[in-house]
């Protein structure tokens, strides 16, 4: 009898690839709507530039595959990926560094496997990690938010993506950069004397990761993933996160709300590390699995030369994944795990 060679990700149900590819993107909409109100439509033209970019080297790949490449477009896995990553990017990243990002997700971080299904790690951080070791001045460079500075418009987001020599941004540190950097200053005050933080971590990011918490919570009621992996993630990085607080100190890395309102806290929980082709498959190795991320995300946060480290945790796990999963097997129906 001959076997069926499936392969990930598995789906149930109704739930097919292309319903499950267009449901994540609908649920970051309201991350990018809270991006686009503090920071200008950068964001959306990247991920519109992005977008193109990812159509045209799916379609390319797969016609010099032999594929029909219009099967492979509907299922939108590909403007998944380049959508993930342009929400990433800094929202006035020139055009060159958008499609150096995008070519190295699509085609290193996914078709170099063998496709979707194949892929070990997350094509969208695969492109991000390149670009932030290869390009780390133009991957750092964030525009100010609403409040702190005049938002650019749409002729200024045109003008950074296809002219970037000629724009000139206004740019501030993000709130990570300088809790990061912070060497005299109690945490108290540092809230007072900087103008990024707000109420409870950045102003702006505080709202950018409550848009992305609203759509990760969405993900969850339409049982696109489960909650393991996101709730394992946030509440390792609360509990590192109220161990090294120390009531506000200096030497402090920032509470627990701090974290999980900063950076790509909300992002990478619910729209990366969910990712069923390069996390773990059970629920204990989900749970594992997302321990270690935000573990890692705030040793890496307080102490490494990178603010944000969620990309970095994601590609170090998505390589422990399989010996994860090794240990996590559950018990084969019928059978008690110590007999296997």
């Amino acid at each position: 009898m001959g076997f069926l060679r499936i392969t990930s990700p598995h789906g149930h149900g109704p739930l097919s690839t292309s319903k499950v590819m267009q449901t994540v993107l609908l649920a970051t909409l309201p991350g990018v709507i809270a991006m686009t109100w503090f920071f200008g439509p950068g964001t959306l033209l990247n991920i519109l530039f992005g977008g193109i970019v990812a159509l045209g080297l799916e379609y390319c790949v797969m016609a010099v595959r032999k594929r029909d490449p219009l099967f492979y477009l509907r299922d939108f896995s590909v403007l998944v990926t380049s959508t993930l990553l342009c929400i990433a990017l800094p929202p006035y990243a020139p055009w060159w560094l958008i499609v150096v990002g995008v070519a190295s997700a699509v085609l290193l971080g996914k078709h170099v496997f063998g496709g979707l299904g194949y892929n070990p790690f997350n094509p969208a951080m695969v492109g991000y990690v390149v670009l932030l070791i290869s390009f780390p001045l133009q991957m750092s460079t964030w525009a100010s938010p609403r409040g702190l500075a005049d938002v650019p418009g749409i002729s200024d987001a045109l003008t950074a993506l296809f002219a970037n020599s000629q724009y000139d941004a206004v740019t501030m540190a993000t709130p990570l950069d300088l809790m990061r950097q912070n060497t005299g200053l109690l945490v108290e005050d540092l809230y007072r004397q900087k103008a990024q933080f707000g109420q409870f971590a950045g102003v702006g990011w505080e709202w950018v990761n409550i848009g992305f918490l609203a759509g990760g919570l969405w993900l969850l009621y339409q049982r696109v993933f489960t909650w393991h992996a996101p709730v394992a993630m946030l509440a390792a990085m609360g509990l590192c996160a109220a161990a090294g607080f120390d009531g506000g100190s200096s030497e402090s890395g920032g509470s627990a709300l701090f974290h999980w309102l900063s950076g790509a806290t909300m992002f990478g929980a619910f729209f990366i590390i969910t990712d069923p082709v390069s996390s773990a498959v059970s629920n204990r190795g989900r749970i594992i699995f997302g321990a270690l991320i935000g573990i890692l995300t705030y040793i890496i946060r307080v102490t490494g030369n990178y603010p944000d480290a969620v990309a970095f945790a994601v590609l170090i796990l998505n390589f422990a994944a399989p010996l994860i999963d090794q240990y996590t097997q559950p018990a084969t129906y019928g059978h008690n795990r110590r007999d296997e």
